[in-house]
């Protein structure tokens, strides 16, 4: 056995391929999943004002006005992940038909820091954005 790689393949085998395919395809979940997130962010407040208006009944929206920036940086996040999922796939068939295949974990610890940091800054907007004084005022 070779001291870089995790085992020395002899030939190139479909399980290893498809196993890789795998990895790249729950890249694309997560990418599309962050995508969709980020559309939900943009049009969620536009669905309130569209209730208001069917209900006829003014509705109050607290909102700093960052909803659309953050679905926009939510979707190229989204692309983000898909990009590099891709990138990660082709590197890993490459060393895969070398023989040379040795794991890496920078794309996974890229997209959970990033998902962190959007998770605080979500809390933080939320948090920002809720009038507690309604809920008192019940």
């Amino acid at each position: 056995m070779s001291k870089n790689t995790i085992r020395d393949i002899k030939e190139y085998k479909a399980n290893d391929h498809l196993a890789n395919e795998r990895t790249y395809l729950a890249w694309v979940r997560t990418g599309v999943g962050i995508m969709a997130f980020g559309f939900v962010v943009v049009k969620f407040s536009l669905f309130i004002a569209q209730i208001g208006f069917v209900l006829d009944k003014p509705v109050k929206i607290h909102s700093h006005g960052y909803s659309k920036i953050i679905g926009i940086v939510l979707v190229l996040l989204g692309i983000g992940a898909i990009l590099l999922g891709f990138i990660q796939y082709r590197l890993t068939e490459e060393e895969l038909k070398r023989g040379t295949y040795h794991p890496r974990s920078w794309l996974t610890n890229l997209l959970t820091a990033v998902l962190m940091l959007i998770s605080v800054l979500l809390v933080v907007y939320l948090v920002q954005s809720v009038n507690f004084q309604d809920y008192l005022t019940q």
